[in-house]
C-alpha cells in the first residue's frame, strides 16, 4: 500500500483524494492547506503530491527533503529560482515535476517533438491555447513545454521561432493546438481537457511510479515511457 500526502487542500487536492478513493493499492494520508502541519503529514507518507501554490512549493520541497520522501509536483507558474531548487533537491530525491500532469499531453509532447525533428525548420510552427478566465500566465505552461520540445528537436535555443496564441474565456480547463505549416501542407496536433480530474489522475500515476525510483528530476514522459 502506497501512502500519499497531498500539499494543497483546494480543488486539485480534492480531485486527488477522489481519484485515490477508487484505488486498492494507494491510500490518502491527508491533505495539507495553509497553516496545517506539513511535517506531520509528510512523515506518515511514502510519497508527496504538491498541488499547492507557487509561494508554498519551496516549503513542500524542503519538507520532502527533510523526510526523504519522493515528490510529485504539478504546481504551475514556478519561477526560475524555484525550478533551480527542484533540480537541486532532485540530486537527493526522485522528483516528478511537469507543467502538465495529463497523460495525453505527455503523448502530444512526444509526437510534436518527433514531428519537428523529422520536418526540420522548413515548417512554421504555431501553438494556440485556450484556458479559463482565472488563469494568469500566458502562454500556458503546457504551451511553453510544447514549444520547448519543438525547439529542442530542431536544435534551436529558445522558442523564438514558435508563434504562440493565448485566449482566456469561460471555464475551459485547457485546449492546445499545434500547427506545423509549409508552403504545401499543414499538420495539426490537438489536445483538449474536459475535466481537471485528468491532472489529478496523472499525478496519482506519477506518484505510484516514482516510489522506488533513484534520485533524479523526472517528467511525465518518464512515467509513461520508462520501463
Amino acid at each position: 500500500m502506497i501512502r500519499v500526502a497531498v500539499a494543497g487542500a483546494g480543488r486539485m487536492g480534492k480531485a486527488i483524494a477522489q481519484g485515490l478513493d477508487s484505488l486498492g493499492d494507494m491510500q490518502l494520508v491527508g491533505t495539507c492547506g495553509r497553516g496545517d502541519d506539513l511535517d506531520a503529514l509528510v512523515s506518515d507518507a511514502d510519497v508527496v503530491i504538491d498541488f499547492s501554490l507557487p509561494e508554498a512549493t519551496n516549503q513542500v520541497v524542503d519538507t520532502a527533503l527533510r523526510h526523504g520522501k519522493p515528490l510529485v509536483c504539478g504546481v504551475s507558474g514556478l519561477d526560475e529560482a524555484q525550478l533551480v531548487r527542484i533540480e537541486a533537491a532532485a540530486k537527493s530525491l526522485p522528483i516528478v515535476y511537469d507543467r502538465n500532469m495529463s497523460l495525453g499531453v505527455a503523448i502530444l509532447t512526444r509526437a510534436v517533438r518527433d514531428a519537428a525533428a523529422s520536418l526540420g525548420k522548413d515548417f512554421e510552427v504555431e501553438i494556440s491555447e485556450v484556458h479559463h478566465v482565472h488563469k494568469k500566465d500566458a502562454p500556458s505552461g503546457t504551451a511553453l513545454k510544447l514549444g520547448e520540445a519543438i525547439a529542442e528537436a530542431r536544435g534551436e535555443q529558445g522558442t523564438g521561432s514558435v508563434e504562440f496564441h493565448s485566449e482566456r474565456r469561460g471555464e475551459v480547463p485547457g485546449d492546445h493546438d499545434v500547427v506545423m505549416r509549409s508552403a504545401t501542407e499543414r499538420l495539426t496536433f490537438a489536445h483538449s481537457v474536459t475535466t481537471r480530474q485528468v491532472f489529478a489522475d496523472g499525478a496519482i500515476r506519477a506518484a505510484a511510479w516514482v516510489v522506488g525510483q533513484p534520485p533524479g528530476r523526472y517528467r511525465m514522459s518518464d512515467v509513461l515511457f520508462t520501463n
